[in-house]
């Protein structure tokens, strides 16, 4: 919108590396949109949460039940996120949806958690997967040092921070080289269960076994390993990012959906079935790094290659919640919704330099605060919080625009259904780990004063105004 030249070239050369960004991943037939939702799902998650839907879910039976009931919610939540995409047609997915349906202040605190909340704690917890993955063969019998993970954590976000800082192709190529780590990891797990499955090294997965429950299952603790297994499952929100790119949304995105899902499904339950293959439920909640634990019972003098491809996999992953995260601050900020500061971009490299750095800053609090597990279910709660209140946007925009025309309409029984869980899921979440899930909610609601203060007050007095980024901007352009 501005008038001034420079600022217009700068914004034009931003969007333009943008653009070519998203479409290398996008396309406009069903079977790019199945690889492109199945490949934004699949990644760090599944080297993450096993363990800890095994420990909550309490056995190792009810344990694939979840995974496979989580893919289904999932399947769910992206038939009402295909509905609203094609009906409001605007970058930025819930934050956009929210913020049309519910209007400022609720769109706000969306973007709020996921600011402050969703994307650095989903960073530090795959920096922490990250680190763990590259000592735990160097600490064999015992637990990485919490000081050598936090500070190679660090490094690693800190590294990652100055390549997005200094240039959008370096960006763009490690996210393309890196998504091999997490295909080769995942294939080599998979195929070496079945083998070890094919020579009757199942015990763990016979029913009579697999059922005999390590600790009495509660709804809680059974909501708590939902949670676990949705951090794995996120990422299938992104489909909104291809509806405008997709020829025919209307057929080929519930097409898409129909596959992907149960696609990535499949792929995470027979990841976890070769795990049970070779570990007994004790040695799998006692491991810290599953996937290196399982690479050094069966793969021998080429066990190196597990925690190899994983830690690839996991170095892709936060260098792509990275480039999110910061051009989402990009977008709140362009929107008057954060401070300008974070709508500045770098006049050649044409990156939101502000907004990576308050993204690096935030993650590497957070890491040195939490606990992995601890920390997916934080993030997870707010997750499933922000999930809910789209879809029941999705229900009010219903009532609200009966009339608008919508290329794609699902029965109101999916996201009736989905609510149902949300509901179920967080309400029992909330009772398990009041604290943890609690402080999520506390933190998402200290954004309302700061919109009223920030946003909504108009004609607040001069002095308020921070002169600080205005200096800059007339320095910079």
């Amino acid at each position: 919108k501005t008038q001034n030249p420079k600022q217009r070239r700068l914004c034009n050369a931003f969007f333009t590396h943008l653009y070519i960004f998203m479409m290398n991943m996008k396309g406009p037939c069903c079977e790019v949109v199945v690889l492109f939702c199945a490949g934004n799902i699949i990644g760090s998650g599944i080297f993450i949460s096993p363990k800890g839907v095994l420990e909550h879910a309490g056995s190792v039976g009810f344990s694939l039940i979840v995974w496979v009931l989580g893919g289904g919610i999932c399947a769910l939540g992206s038939l009402c996120y295909a509905e609203l995409g094609v009906t409001i047609p605007k970058s930025g997915g819930d934050y956009s949806y929210v913020t049309e349906i519910f209007g400022g202040l609720v769109g706000f605190l969306l973007l709020w958690s996921a600011v402050w909340i969703m994307y650095p704690t989903t960073l530090a917890v795959i920096a922490l997967t990250f680190s763990n993955y590259v000592l735990q063969p160097a600490f064999p019998n015992c637990l990485p040092p919490y000081i050598a993970t936090r500070l190679l954590s660090t490094i690693c976000i800190l590294l990652l921070t100055w390549v997005n800082c200094s240039s959008v192709r370096w960006a763009t190529r490690i996210q393309d080289f890196f998504t091999i780590g997490k295909l080769l990891a995942l294939v080599l797990i998979i195929v070496v269960g079945m083998v070890q499955i094919s020579k009757g090294h199942y015990d763990a997965l016979e029913p009579q076994t697999a059922f005999e429950f390590i600790r009495d299952p509660s709804v809680g603790q059974i909501a708590l390993a939902f949670l676990q297994a949705s951090f794995a499952f996120s990422g299938w929100n992104f489909l909104n990012y291809v509806t405008e790119e997709v020829v025919e949304p209307r057929k080929n995105l519930p097409r898409a959906i129909y596959i992907s899902i149960p696609l990535v499904t499949l792929v995470y339950t027979l990841t976890n079935i070769a795990y049970f293959s070779s570990m007994t439920p004790e040695e799998l909640l006692a491991s810290n790094a599953v996937a290196v634990t399982f690479g050094e019972k069966l793969l021998g003098m080429f066990s190196w290659v597990m925690p190899i491809s994983v830690a690839l996999s996991t170095f892709g992953g936060i260098n792509g919640y990275l480039f999110t995260s910061s051009r989402l601050c990009f977008s709140g900020a362009r929107e008057g919704h954060l401070p300008y500061l974070l709508a500045m971009i770098h006049l050649k490299n044409c990156t939101p330099i502000p907004a990576l750095l308050v993204c690096c800053t935030a993650t590497i609090v957070i890491l040195c605060i939490g606990e992995t597990h601890n920390l997916i279910n934080y993030v997870s709660f707010i997750n499933y919080l922000s999930y809910g209140v789209t879809i029941a946007g999705l229900l009010f925009y219903r009532w609200k625009k009966p009339k608008l025309v919508r290329p794609i309409k699902v029965n109101l029984l999916v996201p009736i259904s989905y609510l149902v869980f949300w509901a179920v899921l967080l309400g029992f979440s909330l009772y398990s780990e009041p604290v943890v899930c609690g402080m999520g909610l506390v933190i998402m609601l200290t954004g309302v004063p700061i919109y009223f203060i920030g946003v909504h007050w108009a004609d607040k007095p001069r002095w308020i105004y921070s002169t600080f980024t205005e200096k800059i901007n007339k320095d910079i352009i």
